[in-house]
């Protein structure tokens, strides 16, 4: 399943983000440095976990996976995605970009 462009509304139903809100996180996470890296063991629960309250606190997370990584970064951004709940923004090389909206701690505005 994957979460490529979609954006949750209030009710929990599925909205397809739209061109503008993508190229908006895009802008915003440019200058933004990966706070997590994915590594020879890939993925797992506990680092999904990590990611999950890193969304919750800031909507909008880095990732990168290292050289050392032998999955393929736009099927780990799926697979993270999924487990976690964001939506996938890009992926360019080997750097993921996530959105998820805080349920406590809204900080970005989406255009509609």
């Amino acid at each position: 399943m994957s979460f490529m462009g979609m954006v949750y509304n209030k009710e929990g139903r599925s909205e397809h983000m739209t061109s503008k809100q993508r190229a908006y996180l895009k802008g915003l996470a440019m200058n933004m440095d990966p706070i997590f890296h994915v590594g020879k063991a890939s993925v797992t629960p506990e680092f999904v976990e990590g990611i999950r309250e890193a969304l919750e606190k800031r909507e909008l997370i880095k990732i990168g996976v290292l050289k050392n990584c032998t999955d393929d970064p736009n099927i780990l951004a799926n697979l993270i995605a999924e487990r976690s709940g964001a939506q996938v923004v890009q992926v360019i090389g080997k750097k993921i970009i996530l959105y998820k909206e805080s349920r406590n701690n809204k900080k970005i505005m989406l255009p509609k």
